[in-house]
């Protein structure tokens, strides 16, 4: 499986994953649809984009003009295995980099103040940009003096000078990222796997409707482009005709601040006796009542689309549900996570000797069954659940 991936990227801070034009432009057409002004006279800053190869960077410069943006800022990673090697942006004019006196594993700064058709071909494109960068017209192309990670002081400058922040971060430093931006208070839109938001550093801004999840991925994988030598250990990976590798990852969400129409959307349910008679899911229908968990006060709902319209008290249900998650409509009151241990709808903490007998119990062997670790159902724990209800 290809989430096997994002787990060794996180583990080897393997973490170059570049997101696809297709995906950017959909995610911020959806804010557009919201809030047609969301980008007018906003500085956005990509920090985690190598400017030669990433879409980000493409997006917001073809669009600049259309999203009325007052400076796009883009820095990449010195150590960016494909900096200034492809040139993606400017073709193949592979002496640009040698006269401009710059070692290919520099860290660059592109500010994009101003845009405009310089050749004169009666259209605005990239051979623009690149006419523009060159010649220093309103807009500016530098090495960084630092090496271009988002936690350096240069970064940081740049950071405080911008209002929206749109990328997406290395997976391994996803935590740190975010603490960032909540740290300088900025709008973000950046990309995460979806288990980030039950982290504890992560899960407590969602609970708060500090940050939520984008509008665009709410199921499946997307699929990523990668380095010609990141290592590939499972399937969901392929290489186009001009020889770049693509990778589909599991599991991916957009992360935001920025509102959006579908976060408003009432997510429409059946009452719980209808579920129980009507249900597609073999899980639910035909039983008499719902499962309750040992150690929550609180009923385990495995699926979203079984949340009862009509039950007033605490449910758990999976994480995908925050793809739905309507703030006017429920309230997150936490989750059934070990990284959530003053939760007030636990009800029980198991002893080390109960979690010893229920893995001899289930396994037939000596071992520790963690059943403080989420909740439990008849003795036996369930996945990661979000503790919901209904608004009144």
């Amino acid at each position: 499986m290809a989430n096997k991936d994002l787990t060794q990227a996180k583990r080897a801070k393997n973490d170059e994953f570049y997101t696809q034009y297709a995906d950017i432009q959909k995610e911020m057409e959806a804010y557009l649809e919201y809030d047609a002004n969301v980008f007018r006279k906003k500085v956005v800053y990509c920090n985690c984009d190598d400017p030669f190869e990433s879409n980000f960077f493409r997006y917001f410069v073809l669009n600049f003009k259309k999203l009325g943006l007052k400076r796009l800022v883009t820095t990449s990673y010195k150590p960016s295995p494909v900096a200034n090697t492809q040139l993606a942006l400017f073709g193949d004019d592979g002496s640009l980099p040698k006269s401009k006196g710059r070692p290919k594993v520099n860290a660059n700064k592109f500010i994009i103040n101003d845009v405009a058709d310089i050749n004169g071909d009666g259209e605005f494109n990239l051979k623009d940009v690149a006419i523009q960068l060159k010649a220093n017209k309103h807009n500016e192309w530098t090495p960084l003096q630092e090496d271009g990670d988002f936690r350096s002081a240069e970064c940081k400058h740049l950071l405080e000078q911008s209002d929206i922040v749109v990328t997406n971060p290395p997976f391994s430093l996803f935590r740190e990222y975010v603490r960032q931006l909540f740290d300088y208070e900025k709008s973000f839109v950046v990309i995460g796997n979806m288990n980030a938001s039950t982290y504890k550093e992560i899960f407590p801004n969602i609970k708060n409707n500090k940050m939520w999840l984008g509008p665009t991925i709410t199921s499946g994988d997307r699929e990523f482009q990668v380095p010609e030598s990141y290592p590939i250990t499972a399937a969901g990976w392929r290489v186009d005709a001009d020889g770049k590798k693509y990778l589909r990852i599991k599991g991916v969400r957009w992360f935001t601040n920025l509102d959006h129409g579908r976060r408003h959307q009432p997510l429409p349910l059946m009452t719980m006796k209808e579920n129980l008679k009507y249900s597609k899911h073999k899980e639910i229908r035909g039983k008499t009542k719902y499962a309750t968990y040992d150690n929550y006060d609180a009923i385990e709902v495995p699926f979203t689309d079984a949340i009862p319209s009509d039950y007033k008290g605490v449910m758990g249900v999976p994480i995908s549900f925050l793809d739905r998650y309507n703030p006017d409509q429920f309230e997150i009151l936490g989750t059934t996570e070990s990284n959530d241990p003053h939760n007030a709808c636990r009800t029980r903490v198991y002893t080390s000797r109960e979690c010893r007998e229920a893995y001899q119990s289930l396994f037939g062997k000596p071992g520790v069954y963690d059943l403080n670790a989420s909740g439990v159902v008849n003795g036996v724990k369930v996945f990661k659940r979000v503790l919901i209800r209904h608004r009144a």
